[in-house]
């Protein structure tokens, strides 16, 4: 492969990691804003785990990201980084305030 075929290949990920992640954003947003890019790291992380997820699902076959299911393959895994994160910020927020579980508390 030439060297452009790996920049056309770059920027067609982070375009549509953007794309999965600012879906994901809209459909389960955080209580804090966060910026561009987090939004785009959280779209291409969330894209490679869910085409990954999809190829192995499928059995060995590679997915074209830029296909209906693959596009659905990377906003379901950005949406699960999303709420993986989600639930990670709120233990961290639990734990800052002092709050233990009540196995924890001696009861």
């Amino acid at each position: 492969m030439t060297a452009q075929h790996w920049v056309n290949v770059v920027l067609l990920w982070i375009g549509f990691g953007c794309l999965a992640g600012l879906l994901a954003r809209m459909v389960l947003p955080l209580r804090e804003p966060s910026g561009a890019l987090a939004t785009l790291t959280l779209g291409m992380t969330g894209s490679a785990v869910g085409l990954g997820v999809l190829s192995w699902a499928l059995g060995d076959h590679l997915s074209n990201p830029i296909s209906p299911l693959g596009f659905l393959a990377a906003a379901g895994g950005a949406f699960g980084l999303l709420l993986l994160y989600g639930a990670l910020q709120a233990a961290l927020q639990r734990g800052q305030n002092g709050t233990r579980p009540p196995s924890e508390r001696g009861q």
